[in-house]
């Protein structure tokens, strides 16, 4: 399985993290099923070449980003690579077997480019290479934007400032290095840096060893024209079929709107923990959305979510050591995680196993098994709540012979002061349960 992953030149937001949390979802799931998943997912640390408003013209975002503040662009990459990685751990996203680096695999893109050119589908003018779209005649099976289309075809991609492509449509494979470039390597066509879609063609079927991968996934926007693309140069190269399936998680909105630097809405891991929030409550958040859907993020919804995420750690805390399980349950969970990540209606089964009335340690049982899919690491929680030191247990049980004494304003006193030491009390007739303060 391969996910596109980040470019590396900020800091990625919540909505490239839904992307990648369905990604783990559907490799959790696999895993859970009983099969063998070899996971890849790309760092993109040169080539993706994007049109920059600001500057009225394309740019290299990661070249960009390390001249403004006058650092290498491998220094840039791998600042934030380092901080991606950290908030795909935070989320609870499980690691890929591989992060291929773009900057790693230029030798293996080459070797690709110069197949297609010997099969007569890409072509080299004055130092750049490009596909030759025209003569791959599926071109368009994944989006639905055929060669008969071509007009729709056009409006559909920002026409690119080349003027020495055959046809508009055409896309760079390999681009001639610009005087000032820093990043660039030598190959068959001079000095220059590979294509963004040629890149993911050849790290994926590199490092997983396949022309054909299992399953490739990413966001719904890289439909057209980085996923078409990625098939018209690989099968085009391989003469084999390049994915079975493809998984495409829908966008992300905040507020109803769209993402935007310049409406401020676009939010990052760091900013949600600057508010208090656990990265984890932005994970359960995902689930209430089906990911074929769009998803409007709001603080408000952020907050029910970890609202919901703290009660499902109370209640997980308050059950008796795991044994056995629920199979009814075990199987309504597996029913709507295997119909095609149904995750709405599998976290309505968590919460109905929750409230059922079978047996406490069986109902343990089958919700640390669902975690294995869900991720939300509540075994881990369940300790951190439970770990309590010794020294507060005994205040604890001091408090309750002061109850069995009726000497409540002591035993109030008490209960003030272990509350102040951040922990929750909850009284029953005879006992008292303690826990940390989520």
């Amino acid at each position: 399985m391969y996910t596109c992953g980040p470019t590396v030149y900020r800091e990625i937001h919540i909505g490239n993290l839904r992307t990648y949390i369905t990604s783990d979802i559907l490799i959790r799931a696999l895993k859970y099923q009983g099969y063998d998943v070899t996971s890849a997912m790309n760092i993109t640390d040169v080539g993706h070449f994007r049109f920059s408003n600001e500057v009225n013209r394309v740019i290299d975002p990661v070249m960009q980003e390390a001249q403004e503040l006058g650092v290498t662009p491998l220094e840039i990459a791998q600042r934030y690579t380092d901080i991606f990685l950290q908030d795909a751990k935070k989320v609870g996203i499980l690691s890929s077997d591989f992060y291929p680096k773009a900057t790693e695999h230029i030798l293996d893109m080459i070797a690709l480019i110069e197949t297609l050119i010997e099969k007569d589908l890409a072509y080299v003018t004055d130092g750049n290479v490009y596909f030759n779209v025209k003569k791959f005649k599926e071109y368009g099976k994944l989006s639905g934007n055929t060669l008969d289309k071509m007009d729709e075809l056009l409006e559909a991609v920002r026409i690119s400032p080349e003027t020495d492509k055959k046809d508009s449509i055409d896309f760079a494979l390999w681009k001639k290095a610009e005087p000032d470039r820093v990043m660039k390597w030598d190959s068959p066509w001079g000095e220059g840096v590979p294509g963004w879609h040629i890149e993911c063609s050849a790290m994926a079927t590199k490092v997983l060893q396949t022309f054909t991968l299992d399953i490739h996934a990413g966001g719904e926007d890289l439909i057209f024209p980085h996923h078409e693309d990625e098939i018209a140069q690989s099968e085009g190269a391989t003469g084999q079929k390049f994915s079975n399936f493809w998984v495409h998680t829908n966008f992300l909105l905040v507020d109803g709107e769209k993402m935007s630097r310049s409406k401020r809405n676009v939010y990052t891991v760091g900013q949600l923990e600057h508010k208090k929030f656990s990265p984890m409550a932005f994970r359960y958040l995902t689930f209430l959305t089906h990911y074929r859907s769009k998803m409007n993020f709001t603080w408000e919804g952020l907050e029910s979510a970890q609202q919901a995420l703290d009660r499902l750690y109370e209640v997980a805390a308050s059950l008796p050591m795991p044994q056995g399980g629920v199979g009814k349950f075990e199987q309504k969970f597996e029913d709507t995680i295997y119909n095609d990540l149904n995750m709405p209606q599998a976290i309505a089964v968590v919460w109905e196993l929750l409230r059922s009335d079978y047996p406490r340690a069986e109902i343990a049982a089958t919700l640390f098994k669902m975690d294995e899919v869900l991720g939300l690491k509540i075994q881990e929680n369940v300790e951190a709540l439970t770990n309590i030191p010794e020294s507060v247990l005994e205040m604890v049980q001091e408090r309750i012979l002061l109850r069995k004494d009726r000497k409540y304003n002591a035993a109030d006193s008490l209960r003030a002061k272990i509350e102040r030491m951040g922990y929750i009390l909850e009284d029953s007739k005879d006992n008292s349960r303690i826990l940390r303060k989520i």
